[in-house]
């Protein structure tokens, strides 16, 4: 049979045979006087034996050895059932995560123990306000580490947000014609609001220089000037020192 035959048998390609040649897979056949391939049945058994064998994950690569070792064989599957069952193990964990996701209606990209503390535009909100708070919750999960969104949420859950949401607009309402008193009532009144909980920080893990220096890349790049100054009089008015 030619390989156009062959390959509509096998169900593969008349591609896949020749890559399969090319990479010895697949012994050539000889060529007719008018310079065809011929194949017999012998090519077609060794080729729905390839196809079984990689439909079940078994790598071309390791086919020469699998194809002639029933041992090879075994030992290869073992290694792939081991494989598959790690797979089936996240792509559960995935589908329970995905679930819980809809139920909360919280939006894929936070971590599902931050969504309860994901911030929407509408109600007062701006939509840049709460793309920046949005991001800031992404990238604090993110540099906390495996565990720290778990933190982060025990931590926001038990200090109940920590920040009312009234002040938290206050912040973001400030602008330069609010005067230096104005800047530092909402200074005393977040410093009033997170010091309660300024220990509890401490449970967090350690942010690096690096995230440091992100985070404020964030805040550079999201809020104005004034708000930058408030946070940097609350930094040195929450500094251990101070």
């Amino acid at each position: 049979m030619r390989s156009s035959e062959l390959a509509e048998l096998a169900g593969v390609t008349v591609r896949t045979l020749r890559h399969y040649h090319q990479i010895g897979l697949l012994a050539e056949p000889p060529r007719t006087g008018g310079g065809y391939r011929h194949y017999d049945v012998g090519h077609l058994v060794r080729l729905l034996r390839i196809r079984r064998m990689t439909a079940l994950g078994i790598p071309l690569s390791a086919l020469p050895a699998v194809l002639d070792d029933s041992a090879v064989a075994d030992r290869l599957l073992d290694e792939i059932d081991r494989t598959v069952a790690e797979q089936i193990d996240e792509l559960t964990a995935r589908r329970a995560t995905i679930a819980a996701l809809r139920r909360a209606g919280a939006p894929p990209d936070l971590p599902l123990e931050l969504s309860a503390w994901g911030t929407t535009a509408g109600q007062g909100i701006s939509p840049e306000r709460a793309r920046y708070e949005h991001e800031q919750m992404i990238l604090l999960g993110h540099l906390l580490g495996p565990d720290g969104p778990a933190s982060l949420a025990a931590l926001l859950g038990d200090a109940g947000g920590a920040v009312p949401d009234e002040l938290v607009a206050r912040f973001h309402a400030v602008d330069a014609d609010t005067p230096d008193e104005g800047i530092e009532a909402v200074v005393g009144e977040l410093a009033a609001a997170i010091e309660p909980i300024v220990d509890r920080f401490a449970d967090l893990p350690a942010l690096t220089r690096q995230a440091a220096v992100l985070l404020e890349e964030l805040n550079a790049g999201a809020l104005g000037s004034p708000q930058r100054r408030i946070l940097r009089l609350l930094q040195e008015r929450l500094a251990p020192d101070s």
